[in-house]
């Protein structure tokens, strides 16, 4: 779960450095992938009882929260800009 929350900030740091929407939209999405990923983890560690269903619960919002943002980010990347790029 750690090395899959470094990896979201990680990618957006690095697609916010690129100057092609293309480039931008893929670091993005490997982002909000790695929110999935996440999200998976969280399931399997409330099943295995590492975490209380309070936290769990907590996590998703906040989780929720961040992909929903990612997608806002990808979506953005999809339409063409004004000045043409």
């Amino acid at each position: 779960m750690r090395r899959a929350t470094i990896s979201i900030c990680s990618n957006i740091a690095e697609g916010a450095a690129r100057k092609s929407k293309n480039e931008k939209k893929r670091f993005y999405e490997i982002a909000r992938s790695s929110a999935v990923e996440i999200d998976t983890q969280l399931e399997a560690a409330l099943l295995l009882e590492y975490i209380k269903p309070e936290q769990a619960n907590n996590l998703q919002k906040n989780l929720e929260s961040v992909f929903r943002m990612l997608s806002k980010m990808i979506e953005n990347m999809s339409f063409p800009s004004p000045n043409g790029h």
